[in-house]
């Protein structure tokens, strides 16, 4: 079984800075692609950032410029840079991963449980 942990949200002023992370944990052969989703009241879960194992990113019009995605793959981690936020941004954020696991020949994914970021002044 595998665990997505996301880590560092909280309550931001408009303007400010947060950077979240995910550490993945597990029986984890490797994690392909890996990356961040958020779902604001009301609304469908979003990609926010993502990245491959090869270090190719893709990000949300809305965040681009502003958001950072890296990946440290010693370690199973993903961390997504959040500068210059804006109340729009308030949202669960959720950490998501592509993992093969040990005696698994396919990739499976996996959700992280998620965490609160709201920006409010």
């Amino acid at each position: 079984q595998v665990q997505l942990v996301e880590s560092g949200g909280g309550l931001v002023q408009p303007g400010g800075s947060l950077r979240l992370s995910c550490a993945a944990s597990g029986s984890i052969i490797r994690i392909n692609g890996m990356g961040w989703y958020r779902q604001a009241p009301g609304k469908q879960r979003e990609l926010v950032a993502r990245s491959t194992s090869g270090g190719s990113t893709n990000y949300a019009d809305s965040v681009k410029g502003r958001f950072t995605i890296s990946r440290d793959n010693a370690k199973n981690t993903v961390y997504l840079q959040m500068n210059s936020l804006k109340p729009e941004d308030t949202a669960v954020y959720y950490c998501d991963a592509d993992v093969v696991l040990y005696g698994n020949r396919y990739e499976r994914h996996y959700w992280g449980q998620g965490t609160q970021v709201t920006i409010s002044s």
